[in-house]
């Protein structure tokens, strides 16, 4: 029950963040912002690692582990959420993000438990690439050049999340999920600063309401206490089961996106989310002999 529970607030708050990320990005430059973000969530998460931590238990996370989690799963794939949020609707930007379960399952397959995968699951994965396939081939294409680029380089997010979530699986059996989680987010914040010094130095940034407000939602609410679970959680259960978080929150993303910034909701964007949704479904919800 407070998995399941806890899984929930996961899928409710992540479905929520694509589009204050968005609504954020209309003040703020994507490497300041997700700076901004990421600082915060550290100096906060940091708070957290010091009253719980010990009680928590656990052992300090290696260097290599730390570091290979705050570069891939933070710096580099909300680097790269964010700058693609500058072209494309987050709505899109989620439903690309949510073949995220197909590729830790593949992860799982050849890294983790070595089970091979039943026909029922293949299909699943063809399943979902066509998802993919069609939101490239319509939706993206139709919005401009930009966005279809925007949305190859997206792929690559959910990526480098299957290298880092594996990693932790492989090597954080018995690491204290809250001290992992703050050194992790203070290379990750280290590393989207340096990049916001390096390319947006002379990029206008409007510190208004909205952006501070969208600033401390993200860190607080959409990565200090969902990281926290997240990290939590992946020392109790498989990390396949989490990845399933990625295909609950685009619809909630897309709704969000339709309801607060008109964003489009085509028929083509429906068939692809059936698509990619039926694809994981197939490839998680088997029966084992």
């Amino acid at each position: 029950m407070l998995s399941a529970a806890l899984l929930t607030i996961l899928c409710l708050v992540w479905g929520s963040t694509w589009i204050v990320i968005a609504g954020g990005l209309e003040h703020l430059p994507p490497f300041q912002s997700a700076a901004a973000r990421f600082l915060l969530a550290a100096a906060v998460m940091s708070v957290v690692a010091r009253i719980w931590g010990a009680k928590e238990g656990g052992s300090r996370a290696p260097l290599r582990l730390v570091f290979a989690v705050g570069t891939l799963n933070f710096a580099a794939s909300y680097g790269i959420v964010y700058w693609c949020g500058t072209h494309m609707p987050s709505a899109l930007a989620s439903v690309l993000w949510s073949v995220y379960p197909l590729l830790m399952a593949c992860s799982t397959q050849f890294f983790l438990v070595h089970e091979r995968l039943q026909p029922r699951q293949w299909l699943g994965f063809v399943t979902g690439f066509l998802g993919v396939v069609l939101l490239f081939a319509k939706d993206l294409r139709a919005i401009s050049p930009a966005a279809l680029q925007a949305g190859a380089v997206l792929m690559l997010s959910p990526l480098v999340v299957t290298v880092g979530t594996t990693l932790v699986k492989r090597a954080g059996s018995g690491v204290s999920s809250l001290y992992l989680n703050r050194d992790a987010l203070w290379v990750g914040a280290g590393w989207l600063t340096l990049i916001a010094l390096l390319f947006e130095r002379e990029a206008p940034a409007q510190w208004t309401t909205p952006a501070v407000a969208s600033v401390a939602y993200l860190g607080i609410v959409g990565t200090a206490l969902t990281f926290g679970i997240y990290f939590w959680l992946l020392r109790h259960t498989t990390a396949y089961r989490m990845s399933l978080v990625s295909y609950v929150t685009p619809p909630i993303a897309v709704l969000l996106g339709w309801w607060v910034r008109d964003e489009p909701i085509s028929v083509w964007t429906l068939l692809a989310m059936g698509l990619i949704f039926s694809g994981v479904a197939l490839a998680t919800w088997v029966r084992r002999n």
